[in-house]
């Protein structure tokens, strides 16, 4: 991979020494296709973290970069969804559960539109695609002509985002839906425990929870919770995947809403390039941030919140979702000075290692080591800088720059970490955290957020 040797590289010795590490981590992920999130937790190719990968791979490699999101879109159906996993046909059912045979997306998606050469999943994740490829193209932008990447990948991106603005629309009131825990990405967060306490779990002996064969329990939501998640994915399923019918589990995410603006602002960009017209995202992303702050926001925390729109109240839970809006680019600043409060007040900022937890601090679900209820992430931080850069507000996003760097490489390239101590937990040399560390290392930071 020549790439790795030919672009420019920081002078620092550290920085070099993690840079090596973080491109050692994506090479040996890598699949000849794709980047898988890890060797051993999770061994097919992840919607969210593509897109991430795909950041930090423009660094080594433009092309592979490209290749990363081109793949993941060979897996889009008709009506327009990205799913949350493309399996690869090679790995035996057993490697991960919930499996192909489980989500039978070729045969209970085939009204829905689910392609019939790829086996994936029937859910979604965050919409980060449009802005990771908007990055990658800046990466080279010769390159991506002449392969035509943005042209190739616009039609794609906008039936995306037009999916999740009609389809997902559940409420009718102009934010995208998410209709399963596992869709925001955010799996295990304690915002879920009310709606899901509505979820009679499947019963223990009709799954197998693979993620145990790699994961301490300790670190992976419990059987209860899981056994929720599997009960939703399998009425959806049996609903051929379809958005009309009634969701037991709706609510609307401002993380996800967040990545829907910012990557219509990247399609804005995209259209540009191709000879589409901008305006019509970027009016449908000044449209999504108006509702985004009339809905989700909440004074009296300093952040926003979910949406459960089954009784449409909202989610009490402070969650580190409720910062990711600091990435919008035309948010009120009354909002952004509020939201930098929060994020460094006593519910999320953390003396020992100046990460950001998933979770509120005195909440009374913390929990310092189990998947999103508490933990720190390395995705989750890397787009708080972003938006923290956004707003102009450099010296405070050089603070979080360096925490995850310094975090990223002393916990091998965790997964996650524990917040106040900084202990890597879940699986070690992880594709996000080894890519968006690259993304710190390599990028501009006076580069424009979009």
């Amino acid at each position: 991979m020549r790439e790795v040797l030919d672009r420019p590289v920081p002078t620092a010795a550290a920085d070099l020494t993690l840079r090596r590490g973080a491109a050692r981590v994506l090479i040996t992920n890598w699949t000849g296709t794709s980047t898988v999130p890890s060797r051993t937790l999770y061994p097919h190719q992840w919607s969210w973290d593509s897109a991430f990968i795909a950041i930090g791979l423009r660094h080594l490699s433009v092309r592979r970069a490209q290749r990363e999101l081109e793949a993941l879109l060979a897996g889009q159906w008709a009506d327009g969804r990205i799913p949350h996993i493309v399996f690869n046909p090679d790995l035996p059912y057993g490697a991960y559960f919930p499996s192909p045979d489980f989500w039978q997306s070729s045969r209970a998606g085939r009204n829905a539109g689910a392609p019939e050469a790829a086996e994936t999943s029937g859910i979604v994740q965050p919409p980060v695609h449009a802005l990771a490829a908007w990055l990658v193209h800046r990466a080279d932008t010769a390159e991506s002509r002449r392969r035509e990447f943005l042209t190739r990948l616009y039609p794609q991106l906008a039936a995306w985002h037009r999916y999740l603005m009609t389809r997902r629309d559940l409420a009718g009131a102009g934010l995208a839906a998410v209709v399963h825990p596992w869709e925001p990405g955010m799996d295990n967060s304690p915002c879920w425990d009310r709606p899901l306490s509505r979820i009679t779990p499947a019963a223990p002996d009709t799954f197998h929870r693979a993620d145990l064969n790699h994961g301490h329990p300790a670190d992976r939501p419990t059987d209860l919770d899981y056994g929720r998640y599997v009960h939703l994915a399998a009425d959806y399923r049996s609903a051929g995947y379809d958005d009309a019918v009634p969701h037991q589990f709706a609510v609307e995410d401002p993380c996800f809403n967040a990545l829907l603006i910012v990557s219509e602002l990247a399609l804005a960009r995209i259209a540009d390039q191709v000879g589409a017209d901008p305006g019509l995202h970027s009016a449908r992303a000044a449209d999504l941030t108006r509702t985004l702050v009339a809905r989700l926001w909440d004074e009296d925390t300093g952040l926003f919140l979910a949406r459960d729109l089954v009784d449409d109240r909202l989610i009490p839970e402070l969650s580190v979702a409720g910062l990711i809006p600091l990435l919008v680019p035309d948010l009120p600043e009354p909002v952004v000075e509020r939201l930098i409060q929060t994020l460094d007040g006593p519910h999320f900022h953390t003396k020992s290692t100046a990460l950001v937890p998933s979770y509120d601090l005195d909440g009374h679900a913390f929990d310092s080591t189990r998947y999103w209820r508490g933990p720190a992430w390395f995705n989750t931080a890397w787009l708080i800088e972003r938006g923290l850069r956004a707003h102009g507000r450099d010296t405070r996003a050089d603070r979080l720059r360096d925490a995850i760097l310094t975090t990223a490489g002393n916990s091998q390239f965790a997964e996650y970490v524990d917040p106040t101590t900084g202990a890597g937990r879940g699986t070690r040399n992880f594709s996000w955290t080894a890519a968006l560390t690259l993304d710190l290392l390599c990028a501009d930071d006076k580069e424009p957020p979009l």
